[in-house]
């Protein structure tokens, strides 16, 4: 209850001094760093790299749990960005709190993190599995620095 009255008060703020809420936020920065960490923890694996962390699950297990996390995360995406038009209330300076963001206070990294260990899930190793616990971690720092 006190987090959503800080955040208020920081809209408040911003549109009492004619600032804008930023559109972007740390996601970009988030986003691309868990990308590139994911593209090469599977080019790490691809090359044999990671041997001794592989999976012994059968294949269609883990495909079907990875994929339906990056199903998951894409559906969450476009809910939170196109559905409830976002950007359009940021630019009003308005906090949105219905739909997703009623009961996720970020769905859109929320959302990249689904796609990648969705994505870290298929590759069936153990090892990669470490990252989205690290994608997590610098998720929270980063919002905490931003607040």
């Amino acid at each position: 209850m006190e987090e959503d009255s800080a955040i208020n008060f920081e809209i408040k703020r911003c549109v009492m001094s004619k600032k804008e809420l930023p559109t972007f936020g740390v996601g970009p920065v988030y986003v691309i760093t868990c990308l590139i960490a994911t593209l090469a923890g599977l080019i790490l694996n691809k090359t044999g790299y990671l041997k001794g962390g592989n999976i012994d699950f059968p294949n269609y297990i883990m495909i079907t749990i990875g994929s339906s996390l990056v199903v998951i995360g894409i559906t969450l995406w476009i809910y939170a960005v196109i559905i409830q038009k976002i950007t359009k209330e940021i630019k009003k300076g308005e906090l949105v709190t219905t739909g997703v963001y009623s009961i996720v206070r970020n769905p859109i990294y929320s959302a990249f993190l689904l796609v990648f260990t969705g994505v870290l899930i298929t590759a069936h190793n153990l090892y990669l599995l470490i990252l989205p616990i690290l994608y997590y971690l610098f998720l929270t720092i980063l919002m905490r620095k931003t607040e």
